[in-house]
C-alpha cells in the first residue's frame, strides 16, 4: 500500500502515532515536504535516521520550505522507480522536483519546495533560497508531464495551487512561480487526487484536493 502524510519536521515522535502501525513491510509512506530529518548532521540526528532506516517500509519524502538543502543535496542522485531520487538510506528516499515515479503500478508526480512565511524570523544559516523552485525545475517538470501524456494517477506537492489557497483562506496574497505551474497542471493534466502538506491541516477540498498533516492516508 501507498500512504501519504504531512510535514514531519524531524519529529521522530510522529512515527509512534498509532496510525503508523498500519504500515507493513513493503509499503511506502510519502511525506509531503518539510521532512526535517536531514538538518544538522548531528549524532542525535544520525541516531534518529538509523531508527527510520530500521523500519520495514519505505519512507519517501518531497522537500518543503524547512530543509537544509546543503546537506540534502550532498546525497548523490540515482534512478528509482522511473525518476531521479536521492537515497538517504536504503529505505529513506528524497523524491525530487518534477519527477514521475511508478509505485505499485501508479504514476506519482512530485514537486517539493515553496515559500516560507517566516523568512524574516529565520537567520541566514536556517533559510535556503533553494526552497523556492527554479524556472529550470518548473520547465523540466512540464517536459516530464508531457512525456507521460499529461496523465498521472496522483500529484504530491508541498505547496497547494494558488486557487486552493484561496479556498482555504491561507496565503492569499503570496504568489511564486511554482503556483503558475500548479494551475497549468490543474487545467491540462489528468490525475485522480492531489495531496499537499504545507497548510498543516487535514482537510479534503472537493473534488480532488487533500491537505494532509497528522493523518496517515492511503492514496486509494
Amino acid at each position: 500500500m501507498i500512504y501519504v502524510t504531512g510535514d514531519t519536521h524531524g519529529d521522530i515522535e510522529r512515527f509512534k502515532d498509532p496510525q503508523f502501525k498500519k504500515l507493513r513491510r513493503g509499503d511506502t509512506l510519502i511525506i509531503c515536504g518539510d521532512f526535517g530529518f536531514v538538518w544538522n548532521g548531528s549524532k542525535k540526528e544520525k541516531s534518529v535516521l538509523k531508527k527510520l532506516a530500521a523500519l520495514d517500509y519505505t519512507v519517501a519524502f518531497i522537500d518543503g520550505c524547512h530543509e537544509n538543502f546543503d546537506l540534502l543535496e550532498a546525497f548523490p542522485t540515482s534512478e528509482w522507480n522511473g525518476g531521479e531520487a536521492r537515497f538517504i538510506a536504503p529505505n529513506i528516499i528524497h523524491l525530487m522536483r518534477g519527477q514521475i515515479y511508478t509505485i505499485e503500478n501508479k504514476k506519482i508526480f512530485t514537486f517539493g519546495g515553496g515559500h516560507s512565511q517566516d523568512i524574516e524570523f529565520r537567520s541566514e544559516s536556517k533559510w535556503w533560497e533553494r526552497e523556492q523552485p527554479t524556472h529550470e525545475e518548473i520547465m523540466a517538470a512540464l517536459s516530464n508531464l508531457k512525456a507521460n501524456g499529461n496523465n498521472v494517477d496522483y500529484v504530491i506537492t508541498h505547496e497547494p495551487p494558488a486557487s486552493v489557497k484561496v479556498c482555504l483562506g491561507v496565503d492569499v496574497f503570496q504568489r511564486i512561480e511554482v503556483h503558475a505551474l500548479f494551475e497549468e497542471i490543474m487545467n491540462s493534466c489528468r490525475y485522480e487526487k492531489w495531496f499537499f502538506g504545507k497548510c498543516h491541516i487535514d482537510k479534503h477540498i472537493p473534488v480532488r484536493f487533500y491537505a494532509v498533516f497528522n493523518n496517515v492516508t492511503p492514496l486509494k
